[in-house]
């Protein structure tokens, strides 16, 4: 069966999104000029010496370090493993929020967000006040025997993996949430009627219709994860050194614009990458979901 679209309305549609492209040209301007500016900056120095020659010396220096790469397998771990975290306590936290009544929801939501109320700062400093050797949780667990001596929980990678998931969380949790809460309750029921189990509804209903959420949720998380700086600057000590600590002491040791300029770019290939690959996730996921019913 053949449809055919009126040439008016179709002129009238097009002319629609010029006019609302149109408005919204000054703000992608904008925008485009501030992301686009300093990368093209920093693309420039990176392939300049500190006396101003052009060379491609700073490249060779920061891909055949040995620290260069450890910074990177870091970053990943990191990154990784802060996702991987927050996918696992995030979804099903986003599906109890969905499934409460609205008002339990809210000020479940509430005490969910409270971290974001509070300055990042504030937020690692007092985790190094809890993971310490001397802190509350270690003094709770000696107390209570639980453990002889205290647990090494900071100035390492665990410590700052947990104030990273800590700050994650939430960012990834609101759009897990809001695609949730969206989904019509009637196919849940509808899948329970015909002797579907808890795991298949999650398999075949709530994960296929929420995996935008989550998706979007990742990307956050990546995103974020990858240039974080303070959380590994105080949890980790100096022994955990992702990228961008990298970056900070190569600029505040050695004032090397250039090879820092190389890790930035590095770290923006990183991001470019990672993007790609989730983008390639969800086009696969989403044609086993339209395959599915074919199968």
């Amino acid at each position: 069966m053949t449809v055919t679209v009126d040439p008016a309305l179709a002129a009238d549609a097009r002319r629609e999104r010029r006019f609302f492209l149109s408005l919204s040209l000054p703000a992608l301007f904008i925008v485009g000029l501030a992301a686009i500016l300093p990368i093209l900056w920093i693309i420039r120095q990176s392939f300049l010496t500190t006396g101003g020659e052009y060379t491609v010396g700073n490249y060779a220096k920061v891909l055949s370090s040995g620290l260069t790469w450890s910074a990177l397998v870091t970053t990943l771990e990191l990154s990784l493993g802060t996702l991987a975290i927050c996918i696992l306590l995030g979804t099903p936290l986003a599906l109890a929020l969905a499934s409460a009544r609205p008002r339990v929801a809210n000020v479940l939501m509430a005490f969910v967000m409270l971290p974001l109320w509070t300055a990042i700062l504030v937020r690692t400093y007092g985790w190094l006040v809890l993971l310490r050797r001397d802190g509350l949780i270690n003094a709770a667990l000696t107390g209570s025997g639980l453990t002889a001596e205290p647990l090494p929980l900071v100035y390492n990678f665990t410590g700052t993996l947990i104030g990273m998931v800590h700050y994650m969380l939430p960012l990834f949790l609101l759009p897990v949430y809001a695609a949730m809460r969206d989904i019509d309750p009637n196919l849940i029921r509808a899948a329970a009627s015909m002797g579907a189990t808890l795991g298949q509804v999650m398999r075949t209903v709530i994960m296929p219709l929420s995996a935008g959420g989550i998706f979007s949720g990742s990307v956050i998380v990546l995103i974020y994860s990858i240039g974080f700086f303070i959380t590994p600057a105080v949890l980790g000590g100096g022994k955990v050194n992702p990228l961008s600590t990298r970056i900070e002491r190569t600029l505040s040791t050695f004032q090397d614009w250039g090879s820092a300029s190389v890790l930035g770019i590095l770290l923006l290939v990183l991001m470019a990458l990672i993007g790609v690959m989730l983008l390639a996730a969800r086009r696969l996921l989403a044609q086993n979901t339209v395959d599915a019913p074919h199968a």
